[in-house]
């Protein structure tokens, strides 16, 4: 993933506000930032953070290193009493933080970033052994990515705008917080999938609870501890724990919105609870991204970006190429340089540094991944590399694995994978890749490559996607909206409708 460049917008001066004992202890956090200087033992255990505090739970659970099977570490199993305290909490914290300026809430999440910055070493060496991704290629990139978007969301606001003034009245409209989000993130990308919700709720004035991945839930432990020492109590919570929590926190009366990032199937249950109390809900769900290759196209060039494109972290990402299409007059020749580019590829331990590609991150993938090998070879289609899982090698390791051409109705063709295999799909027809590409209930993101830019944009043009890219891909930005149509999510993250999304309109009208 690479990050497009922004500007800084020019920050909006806040009328300074007179404010209560209670608020003003929001206000210089000092005596705090000390804590998180201090540096945090990553040896220690793992507890909740809950109004300020780090609480024990009676109760644990394994977290596996993917790479071995073994157990990594124990996180706390918080039960739904803890996560009402925690929300409890995040209410509390609400009516105060809420008050602050924005240039006073970008102060609290830069003594943020760079308390992350600070042990962003340690935070790396965690994401590997807990997600697995290659430590030196994609965890250190991820965490530096996290940091800077903390950093520099910090730095976006949403002005007052005059929408009409007359000599009778004036009307203007303003952003206002909603309250407690909930967070739910997903395993794949933990470090910047949770530092990508915070950032913009806290910066536009909401409180947080966060609930991470029970496969995943150290490093977010972990930064929620370093915000112990920066943050006014209650205004982040970290609570982790099984699926159950997920559910008790999604229907919860008190909690505004809910942010999620998971699978489809989850995220209409999400929707569902959370229309109790008619939350909002920005759902960043799952994806079956095609990428069309143009006859034209320099495509021996092309085949590095396209691997890592859709085989990168293993392809456990939503906006990974799930099924590239390549023109028939080039197809056989392309999937012969394509496989001999993966075949040199290495799938280990993300410890290692010669490493390329490592394990995928849970049991529960690794059997899904069985399942749709074992369906490519019941029907005989042809797979010049990988489709064979060594299953006496210890760790989730699943080789790269190309498919050639087979079926547009296949599994593999329609279903995500999230995994390191591709099918590479001949076509004859323009019009007809369009339809083939834009026939399925996904609508996350894709791609188009030629040298007749006209051609391509068209193309892009006509794609049912959220974000479509022309001869580049997986560029994302503090100010680029993220999100998905069709069944691929609801709603946006980044950009100023991103954060929008963490706001009420509000419109003051004033007679003159």
């Amino acid at each position: 993933m690479r990050i497009s460049g922004s500007i800084r917008p020019e920050k909006e001066e806040m009328p300074a506000t007179s404010m209560p004992a209670f608020d003003r202890a929001y206000s210089g956090g000092g005596e705090r930032v000390s804590m998180a200087t201090a540096g945090i033992d990553f040896a220690s255990s793992y507890r909740l953070s809950i109004g300020g505090e780090l609480v024990e739970a009676a109760e644990s659970f394994d977290v596996y290193n993917p790479a071995t099977g073994a157990v990594l570490a124990k996180a706390p199993a918080g039960t739904v009493d803890q996560l009402d305290t925690a929300v409890a909490a995040a209410k509390a914290a609400f009516p105060g933080w809420s008050r602050l300026s924005w240039d006073e809430r970008e102060g609290y999440l830069t003594r943020f970033a760079d308390a992350l910055q600070a042990q962003s070493e340690e935070l790396t060496t965690l994401l590997t052994l807990e997600q697995g991704k290659p430590r030196h290629s994609m965890a250190k990139g991820e965490v530096e990515a996290a940091i800077y978007w903390v950093r520099e969301v910090a730095k976006r606001r949403l002005p007052r705008e005059i929408i009409e003034e007359t000599e009778q009245h004036v009307v203007e409209t303003r952003s206002t917080p909603l309250g407690v989000v909930a967070a739910i993130t997903p395993w794949n990308f933990p470090v910047l999938l949770g530092l990508w919700k915070i950032a913009p709720c806290l910066i536009t004035g909401n409180t947080m609870v966060m609930k991470p991945s029970p496969y995943t839930p150290l490093c977010t432990l972990r930064f929620g501890e370093i915000a112990q020492g920066i943050l006014p109590k209650g205004v982040l919570n970290i609570v982790s724990g099984g699926n159950e929590l997920g559910q008790h926190l999604t229907a919860h009366p008190d909690i505004a919105k809910v942010s999620f990032t998971g699978s489809t199937a989850t995220g209409k249950r999400v929707m569902e609870s959370g229309a109790v109390n008619l939350k909002r809900v920005t759902l960043e769900l799952g994806g079956n991204d095609p990428a069309i290759v143009l006859p034209d196209a320099d495509y021996k060039d092309l085949i590095p970006k396209l691997f890592w494109a859709a085989f990168g972290n293993s392809g456990q990402w939503c906006i990974a190429i799930k099924r590239l299409y390549v023109h028939s007059d080039i197809h056989a020749a392309f999937v012969k340089e394509f496989v001999a580019y993966a075949r040199d590829r290495k799938v280990g331990d993300g410890m290692d540094p010669d490493t390329d590609l490592g394990p995928i991150q849970n049991r529960m993938q690794f059997d899904k991944l069985k399942n749709l090998f074992a369906d490519i070879a019941a029907n005989g289609y042809a797979v010049p590399l990988g489709g064979t899982i060594d299953e006496s090698r210890a760790g989730n390791f699943v080789p790269v694995t190309i498919v050639d051409n087979p079926p547009e109705q296949s599994r593999i063709v329609q279903e995500e994978p999230f995994g390191p295999v591709l099918p590479i799909i001949a076509y004859d027809d323009i019009e007809d890749v369009i339809t083939r590409a834009n026939q399925t209930p996904f609508g996350l993101a894709a791609s188009v490559w030629g040298r007749d830019k006209a051609k391509a944009y068209e193309i892009a043009s006509r794609l049912e996607a959220g974000t479509v890219w022309v001869n580049e891909i997986h560029i994302h930005g503090i100010d680029i909206p993220f999100g998905g149509h069709k069944q691929s999510g609801l709603g946006v993250e980044n950009g100023r409708e991103g954060l929008s999304e963490y706001t009420n309109t509000k419109v003051v009208m004033t007679a003159r």
